[in-house]
C-alpha cells in the first residue's frame, strides 16, 4: 500500500503528482506488462546481455 504524507496547505494536484511518482517507482505497471506474455529465460538473459553491451559501448564512446 502506498502512503503519501500530505501537508495542510498542499493541493490535490501536488498530492496526485507525489502518488504518481511513488507508483512508478514501485514498478507495478512494468511487472503487469511483463506478466502478460511469457518470455523464456534464455531470451531475457540475451536481452540483458545486449543492454549491457550497448551501455558499455556508449560509455566507451563518451570516454574517447
Amino acid at each position: 500500500m502506498i502512503i503519501i504524507p500530505i501537508k495542510e496547505n498542499e493541493t490535490i494536484d501536488r498530492a496526485l503528482k507525489k502518488f504518481k511518482k511513488k507508483f512508478e517507482k514501485t514498478g507495478i505497471v512494468r511487472e503487469l506488462r511483463a506478466r502478460q506474455a511469457f518470455e523464456k529465460p534464455s531470451i531475457t538473459r540475451r536481452q540483458t546481455i545486449k543492454r549491457a553491451v550497448y551501455k558499455s559501448q556508449l560509455i566507451e564512446q563518451n570516454a574517447i
